[in-house]
C-alpha cells in the first residue's frame, strides 16, 4: 500500500470519528462512540418526534373543461343542449406537523390543501382522521388544520433565530406519497428570500432531501423540535438537487396565532414601498450606509406619511431586525397587526433617524356577492392583490351556497363576465345584470374555465 493511500484513509479515518462525536455531543440521549458499544443513532429522537408527523391527503373537485362552444350559453339554448356540469376528483399528497396535541392543531402548507373538498390526515398508528380547516394564509404558504385530538404527539417548538449554518437538521414527511420517511443533513444557509416561491419569505435552506410530498412536513434539530416546515425544493429536473426551503418557526408561530384567533391573517399597512439598495443608488444618493431598503413611494395618509417618513429615505432596521432589502422590510411588517408599533431605524443623506409608527388597516375594496347578482349570496368579493391576476377575487364562498355547489372556491378570479374582460369589481358591476344568467371566466391558478350562473 503506498503512502499516499495510507493517509487518505487515515485522514478518512480522523473525519469520521470526529463527524460521530460531533453529532453525540449534539444531541441528548444519543449513545456515545466506544468501540465494541452501540454507534450513534438518530433513532432515539425520531421515535419521540415521528409520532408528531402525519401523512395529508386531499380530494378536490374540479371543472372539466368543455368545448368553448359548449361553454357558450347561446349556443346551447339555440341547439337546446341542457346545461351539464362536468367535474372530475383531483387528489394530492403532503405532510403536516402536530403543534398542539390537546387541540388537535396541526401545521401544514396552505397549498397542500388549497380549496380541498376534503382532507385526511393519517397518524403514525395508521389511524385516518377527517380534518377541518381552521385558517390559511396563502401568502405566507401556511395553513391550520383541525383533528380529534385523541392520544397525540405533539412537536416542541424551537426558537429558529438561534439556528446557525451548518446546524444538523433532519426533515421528516410524506415523499411521493411513500409513507413517512426520513432524511439528514444541514442547515445551509439563513434567511433566504427573493426567490418568488411565496408572498413572505425568510426560508432556511437546507441539504436534507425534501421532495414532492415533503410540504408540510417537519425539519427538527437533533433535540427534536420542530425549527421549520418543509415547503419548497429547487429542483430543474423535478427531483431533490440538495436544495430545500423551510419556513422558519419565528415566522410560522406568529400566521399560526392568528389562524386559530382569526381564521386569517389581518395584515396592517405601513404605506411604503420600497427598493433594494445597488451599489448605483448608494453612489446617486452619496452614502456611506451600503445597506438597507430604500423607500420610492409614500402612500398619503398612510402610518409612514403620518411618521414622517420620505421618498429617498434609506431603511435600515425595524424593530431591531435588521434590514438589507426590500423583502426583509415586506416580512417584518407582514407579521405586524393592525395597532402595533413599529420602530423605523433610517437614513436621511448620512443623518441616521429613528421614528416610531403604528400598523394602520389595509382597506380593501369588497361586495357581498348578494349585492351584485342573487345567485352570488353568501360570496364576499374583492379586488385582486397587486400579484394576483387583475380581475375579481372571490374572496369567501360559504359551503353551503349556489357558488360552492356549482364549483366555484375561494381564491378563483373572475377574468370576464358575459363576455366582457374584467379588471375590477367597478367594472364587473357595470357587465351584470342581477335579472338574468350570469356567464363568468374563472381562473384558479393556471386553469381557466366557464361558469353559467342561472
Amino acid at each position: 500500500m503506498n503512502t499516499a493511500l495510507i493517509k487518505k484513509l487515515f485522514l478518512s479515518s480522523i473525519i469520521s470519528a470526529s463527524l460521530l462525536n460531533t453529532l453525540s455531543a449534539s444531541a441528548a440521549g444519543l449513545p456515545p462512540f466506544v468501540e465494541g458499544q452501540a454507534l450513534p443513532s438518530l433513532a432515539p429522537m425520531l421515535e419521540r418526534s415521528m409520532p408528531a408527523v402525519v401523512n395529508i391527503s386531499t380530494s378536490t373537485n374540479i371543472q372539466v373543461n368543455q368545448h368553448p362552444l359548449m361553454q357558450d350559453p347561446y349556443f346551447r339554448q339555440f341547439f337546446n343542449i341542457p346545461n351539464q356540469s362536468r367535474q372530475q376528483q383531483k387528489n394530492s399528497l403532503g405532510s403536516g406537523v402536530i403543534i398542539d396535541s390537546k387541540q388537535g392543531l396541526v401545521l401544514t402548507n396552505n397549498h397542500v390543501i388549497d380549496k380541498a373538498d376534503k382532507i385526511m390526515v393519517t397518524l403514525t398508528d395508521s389511524r385516518q382522521l377527517n380534518a377541518e380547516l381552521i385558517g390559511t394564509d396563502p401568502e405566507a404558504d401556511i395553513a391550520v388544520i383541525k383533528i380529534p385530538a385523541d392520544n397525540l404527539t405533539q412537536l416542541p417548538i424551537a426558537d429558529s433565530s438561534l439556528s446557525k449554518v451548518g446546524d444538523f437538521v433532519v426533515a421528516i414527511g410524506n415523499p411521493f406519497g411513500l409513507g413517512q420517511t426520513v432524511t439528514s443533513g444541514i442547515i445551509s444557509a439563513l434567511g433566504r428570500s427573493g426567490l418568488g416561491i411565496e408572498g413572505y419569505e425568510d426560508f432556511i435552506q437546507t441539504d436534507a432531501s425534501i421532495n414532492p410530498g415533503n410540504s408540510g412536513g417537519a425539519l427538527v434539530n437533533l433535540r427534536g423540535e420542530l425549527v421549520g416546515m418543509n415547503t419548497a425544493i429547487l429542483a430543474p429536473t423535478g427531483g431533490n438537487v440538495g436544495i430545500g426551503f423551510a419556513i422558519p418557526t419565528n415566522m410560522i408561530m406568529p400566521i399560526k396565532e392568528s389562524l386559530v384567533k382569526h381564521g386569517e391573517v389581518k395584515r396592517g399597512l405601513l404605506g411604503v414601498s420600497t427598493q433594494d439598495l445597488t451599489p448605483e443608488l448608494v453612489n446617486a444618493f452619496n452614502l456611506e450606509n451600503k445597506h438597507g431598503a430604500a423607500i420610492n413611494h409614500i402612500e398619503s395618509n398612510s402610518p409612514a406619511a403620518k411618521a414622517g417618513l420620505e421618498p429617498g429615505d434609506i431603511i435600515v432596521a425595524a424593530n431591531e431586525k435588521p434590514v438589507k432589502s426590500s423583502q426583509d422590510i415586506r416580512n417584518i411588517v407582514g407579521l405586524l397587526q393592525v395597532g402595533d408599533s413599529v420602530t423605523i431605524d433610517y437614513y436621511r443623506g448620512n443623518d441616521k433617524r429613528s421614528v416610531v409608527a403604528t400598523i394602520g388597516k389595509q382597506e380593501i375594496p369588497h361586495i357581498a356577492g348578494e349585492n351584485l347578482h342573487r345567485l352570488l349570496k353568501d360570496t364576499v368579493l374583492t379586488a385582486t392583490l397587486k400579484d394576483q391576476i387583475e380581475g375579481v377575487n372571490l374572496s369567501k364562498i360559504e359551503p353551503a351556497s349556489y357558488a360552492w355547489k356549482i364549483g366555484l372556491r375561494p381564491g378563483d378570479i373572475i377574468i370576464s363576465a358575459n363576455r366582457y374582460r374584467v379588471h375590477n369589481l367597478e367594472e364587473l358591476q357595470k357587465v351584470v345584470d342581477p335579472n338574468n344568467a350570469l356567464l363568468i371566466n374563472i381562473q384558479r391558478g393556471q386553469e381557466g374555465f366557464f361558469v353559467v350562473l342561472r
